[in-house]
């Protein structure tokens, strides 16, 4: 019978069999992938967050991202999600690799200053709700009734 540090470094090991494994195919999968074209950028995988997804998206089995149209979800204007946009932000700001672009730079920002008002709303009512039991434990007992000899 093997102790539990035992079995501990086992799944380790095994662990990082698995991770060498996965690394060596994807390195196999990018080499044979085609050279990107005007509007596209190359896709480096290392440097994608970690996903627990059956499969690796299509950007990466290509080896490269390419412009993608979409509709605003909001305003349905036609647009693009460039390669570029891509590129930053699933390598540099380690967004989700199912993510897409859903919204235009303008709805973006008014998404953005909407969340931002909620948000200052939520806050400053929270500190009013934090005030007032100080206020009350200030004027003596809270829990007495107002005098109605007036």
């Amino acid at each position: 019978m093997k102790s539990g540090k035992q079995r501990r470094a086992e799944i380790k090991h095994a662990r990082l069999q698995r991770r060498s494994r996965r690394e060596q195919a994807l390195a196999r999968v990018l080499a044979r992938t085609a050279r990107p074209g005007h509007g596209a950028a190359r896709c480096d995988a290392a440097r994608l967050a970690p996903a627990n997804s059956c499969g690796l998206p299509e950007f990466v089995r290509r080896g490269y991202y390419e412009d993608q149209p979409f509709r605003c979800k909001d305003c349905g204007a036609a647009c693009v999600w460039t390669a570029a946009s891509q590129k930053w932000w699933y390598e540099v700001m380690q967004g989700g690799i199912e993510t897409r672009a859903v919204r235009c730079t303008a709805c973006r920002a008014r998404e953005r200053a909407r969340k931002a008002q909620a948000r200052r709303v939520q806050q400053e009512g929270s500190r009013a709700r934090a005030i007032r039991p100080a206020e009350n434990k200030n004027r003596g007992n809270s829990n007495a009734l107002p005098d109605a000899t007036n």
